[in-house]
């Protein structure tokens, strides 16, 4: 019977202590901070790879994530937010080129227009367009 007691206690401490009250999943990055991702929209994706001129530059790094945390943090339109960097290849097939990645979702392709519109965007690519050499988007529409 203790045993029971216990198990009962231990999977109610682990439901209700683990769950977050907040409606963001909330996930921990590299350097331990708090990182909010809404839910992926699967209706249109917009995937960015960015090559900075000067990717070792540890301050064209941070100048670069912060401007991109800043757009997003201000954008109306976006849904899913993540910012990545490429992981060391394990494949042939894995292309570890760029610099950052991000990926945003959107409603609608509409959405997706008024994002490319909005001030955050452009402040964006006006802060940071001096920092890369290329970048390639890449857009898609959900199948079903």
């Amino acid at each position: 019977m203790r045993k029971v007691c216990f198990i009962l206690l231990l999977t109610f401490t682990m439901t209700t202590f683990g769950q977050t009250n907040d409606s963001d999943s909330h996930l921990r990055g590299n350097d331990n901070k708090s990182i909010s991702m809404k839910e992926f929209d699967s209706n249109f994706a917009h995937t960015v790879y960015f090559w900075l001129a000067n990717p070792d530059n540890e301050v064209d790094c941070k100048t670069f994530e912060a401007s991109l945390q800043k757009f997003l943090d201000n954008s109306a339109y976006a849904k899913t937010k993540f910012i990545g960097k490429p992981p060391r290849a394990s494949r042939d097939v894995v292309d570890g080129s760029f610099t950052y990645s991000l990926i945003v979702t959107f409603e609608s392709a509409e959405a997706q227009q008024n994002y490319q519109d909005e001030a955050p965007h452009k402040l964006f690519i006006e802060e940071s367009s001096k920092l890369w050499t290329k970048v390639i988007v890449y857009d898609s529409k959900g199948v079903n």
